[in-house]
């Protein structure tokens, strides 16, 4: 699937128009092999759009009361080759494609992450696992919405197809949102 992204906007008449109609190239770090991130939009705290077009330009994770929408593309478990390379440097070039998002991952715990937002995401296809403390998972199928509010957890796909989720990351203090209901 293409991922294509359509963003309006207004001429110099103030008439809405299309401002941009695009298909997306995914951002695929070795260091995250099997992962292909599609950063559609982001915002700052103030609600200004930041460039999501170029790899490196815009942090991971947004800042309190920043958003960043994006879909990201898990491949099978079964089909992820291990990284090859230098770990150090493959590390380094994902940090350069995608700031920020290396420093939020447990060395000792692959895959485990913690982040200051509340991300909404939804499972557009394919099957993912979604993985919490002391060995909690729930499936996720297509139409599963998922309220992650800061707190630590991995994504697996454990199926033999690819699997898609869109994101909406939205910055917050992890101390506010981190309270039990």
């Amino acid at each position: 699937m293409d991922i294509r992204r359509i963003v309006t906007g207004h001429d110099a008449e103030k008439v809405s128009v299309i401002a941009e109609d695009d298909v997306l190239e995914p951002v695929a770090p070795a260091a995250l092999a099997g992962l292909d991130f599609f950063p559609i939009w982001a915002t700052d705290r103030e609600g200004r759009h930041v460039s999501p077009d170029s790899a490196g330009s815009v942090p991971y994770w947004p800042e309190s009361g920043g958003t960043r929408f994006l879909l990201v593309r898990w491949a099978p478990l079964s089909a992820v080759p291990e990284p090859s390379g230098d770990i150090d440097m493959l590390n380094a070039d994902a940090e350069r494609q995608l700031p920020g998002l290396m420093g939020a991952f447990e060395p000792e715990n692959p895959g485990f992450h913690t982040s200051d937002s509340v991300d909404y995401g939804l499972c557009l296809e394919g099957e993912m696992w979604l993985r919490l403390d002391n060995d909690t998972e729930q499936k996720i199928l297509p139409g599963t919405c998922v309220v992650q509010r800061g707190t630590r957890h991995k994504w697996e796909n454990r199926s033999e197809s690819p699997a898609t989720m869109l994101f909406v990351l939205v910055g917050a203090d992890r101390t506010g949102v981190r309270a039990s209901v």
